[in-house]
C-alpha cells in the first residue's frame, strides 16, 4: 500500500479480497478479528478453487493480519477442524453395505449355483435368483463394477494445523481453542449411511494471539457469563436453523461472545470475511467499531442492509 493512501474507514464493509483490502487496515489497530473462512467444500462463492489455491489465499490473510493487530489483539478463526470435500486423487472403491441391500443375495449363495450350473451367465443367474444382472454383478465383484468407480471420492483432512502453521510463520501464537457444539448437521454428513465416519456436530474457535500486555478485566463478563461460558472450553448453541441469505452462516452467539470476551467498547473488531454480516451486526449491538470484508457483492449489499435495520433500533 502507498503511505499516502488514506488508511480504510471505520464501521464499512468493503467489497473485494482480503488478500489485498487488509493491506489497507490501519497498522496496529485491530483489537479483534473473528471470522469463519469458506470451507472448500465447492459452495457457489468457492466454485473452481483448488485445495493449493484454498490454503494459498487461507495463509496471506493470516499473513495479513501480524501488521494490523494491536498488541496483544487476537485474532480468532471458527471453521470444523475436519473438512470433506471431491480430491480426484483418492482411490475410487465403493463399500459394499448389506443392510441397504434391496434384494437380499450373498456371493455365496451365487458360487453354489453356479457349482451346479457352471454354464450360467449372468444373465441367467439374475433370472435364476430374480433380481437384476446388475445384483449379480456387485455381489460377485463388489460395488466397484459399476457407475461407483467413476465417481470422485471423499477427501478428509485436518485443516488446524494448515491455520497454527500459518499463524506462527507471521508471529500470532496459539493462545486457546473452544469448541462450539452446535446441531448435528445431518444434511451435510450424507456419508454416515454408507461408513462409519461421525456425523459433523461441533467446530472448533482457535484463538490466535499478538504478543503484548493482555489487560485481564474479569468485570466485561457477569459471574453467570464466566461460569456459563467464559471459562469453560465447549460452547453450546444452536446453528442456524435457515441459510437463506447466506450458504454457511453461523449464529450471531458466536461472534458476541468472542467480543464480550476479548474487546473493550469502541474497540475494532475485524471480519475478512464478513458474508451475511454476522460479526459486524454483533459489533454494533455490543458498542464496538467494526471493518467488513466481502469478495462478493451481493453479500456487502445484504450486510448494510442488515446493518441499517439495527441501527434504526440502536439510535
Amino acid at each position: 500500500m502507498n503511505h499516502m493512501e488514506p488508511y480504510l474507514e471505520i464501521d464499512k464493509i468493503y467489497h473485494g479480497f482480503s488478500e489485498e483490502i487488509l493491506k489497507r487496515i490501519e497498522p496496529n489497530s485491530i483489537s479483534l478479528s473473528v471470522w469463519s473462512p469458506p470451507y472448500h467444500l465447492n459452495k457457489e462463492y468457492e466454485k473452481g478453487q483448488t485445495f493449493e489455491e484454498w490454503k494459498t489465499m487461507l495463509r496471506t490473510v493470516i499473513h495479513g493480519h501480524y501488521p494490523i493487530l494491536k498488541k496483544g489483539g487476537f485474532m480468532v478463526v471458527n471453521i470444523a477442524d475436519i473438512l470433506c470435500f471431491p480430491d480426484e486423487s483418492i482411490p475410487k472403491i465403493q463399500h459394499p453395505n448389506p443392510s441397504k441391500h434391496k434384494f437380499s443375495l450373498t456371493k455365496e449363495q451365487i458360487l453354489e449355483v453356479k457349482e451346479k450350473f457352471p454354464h450360467f451367465n449372468r444373465d441367467e443367474l439374475a433370472k435364476y435368483f430374480g433380481c437384476s444382472e446388475q445384483t449379480i454383478d456387485r455381489r460377485l465383484n463388489g460395488n466397484n463394477i459399476r457407475g461407483g468407480k467413476y465417481i470422485t471420492q471423499t477427501r478428509v483432512e485436518l485443516v488446524g494445523n494448515y491455520i497454527q502453521t500459518y499463524a506462527h510463520e507471521c508471529g500470532l501464537y496459539l493462545y486457546d481453542r473452544r469448541i462450539w457444539k452446535k446441531d448435528p448437521a445431518w444434511f451435510n454428513s450424507k456419508w454416515t449411511s454408507n461408513s462409519y465416519r461421525a456425523v459433523d456436530e461441533f467446530e472448533y474457535l482457535f484463538f490466535f494471539w499478538k504478543p503484548g500486555e493482555i489487560l485481564v478485566n474479569k468485570n466485561k463478563l457477569t459471574q453467570k457469563e464466566w461460569t456459563d461460558w467464559g471459562s469453560r472450553a465447549i460452547w453450546e448453541f444452536p446453528s442456524v436453523r435457515a441459510n437463506d441469505n447466506h450458504e454457511a452462516m453461523f449464529p450471531i452467539e458466536l461472534p458476541v461472545r468472542c467480543i464480550k470476551l476479548l474487546t473493550e467498547k469502541n474497540d475494532i473488531v475485524l471480519d475478512p470475511f464478513i458474508g451475511s454480516g454476522t460479526t459486524a451486526l454483533a459489533s454494533a449491538q455490543l458498542g464496538r467499531h467494526y471493518i467488513g470484508v466481502d469478495k462478493e457483492q451481493k453479500y456487502v449489499n445484504l450486510t448494510n442492509s442488515r446493518l441499517q435495520s439495527i441501527q434504526k433500533n440502536l439510535f
